[in-house]
């Protein structure tokens, strides 16, 4: 019997789980997990004014998954996409559609706001990650630059 796969805006009440599964994100990209970050990240998700959003894949009651994302104005057309800065599902509830799950409801937030696009970036080198991505879209012909501030 397959377990269905419920999509839906992270709520308070995720904060523990979300907070979890943010860290092994974040280990995964090599970055430290501080409280400092989960606390700003979670205050950005939760403001209704704030500048991202996340939703949270459910499968057996449990979160297993999220994505957050965020609203960016395009200047060349003058007209807004939207950014999905973090995918990440628990490896215990890989390959069973749950990414598919969240990215589809993702695609009807893009359609129901009117963006133009989706976009996103991942590791070059996350084979696993860029297998979906092959699937579901296609690479951009733009390189992405990084300049560090501070220190």
């Amino acid at each position: 019997m397959k377990t269905t796969i419920e999509i839906r805006p992270v709520a308070q009440a995720d904060r523990k789980i979300w907070a979890a599964l943010f860290s092994d994100y974040m280990a995964f990209y090599g970055c430290t997990p501080s409280d400092a970050v989960l606390e700003t990240t979670w205050r950005w998700i939760l403001d209704p004014a704030g500048p991202m959003e996340c939703l949270v894949a459910v499968k057996g009651g449990q979160v297993v998954g999220f994505a957050q994302y965020r609203a960016v104005p395009e200047t060349l057309t003058g007209a807004w996409f939207g950014q999905l800065d973090d995918l990440f599902v628990a490896p215990t509830a890989r390959r069973q559609g749950v990414a598919d799950a969240l990215l589809a409801r993702l695609d009807n937030i893009a359609h129901e706001r009117g963006w133009f696009k989706l976009v996103w970036i991942t590791a070059q080198d996350n084979a696993t990650a860029r297998k979906l991505y092959d699937r579901i879209g296609k690479a951009s012909n733009w390189v992405v630059y990084e300049r560090p501030q501070g220190d």
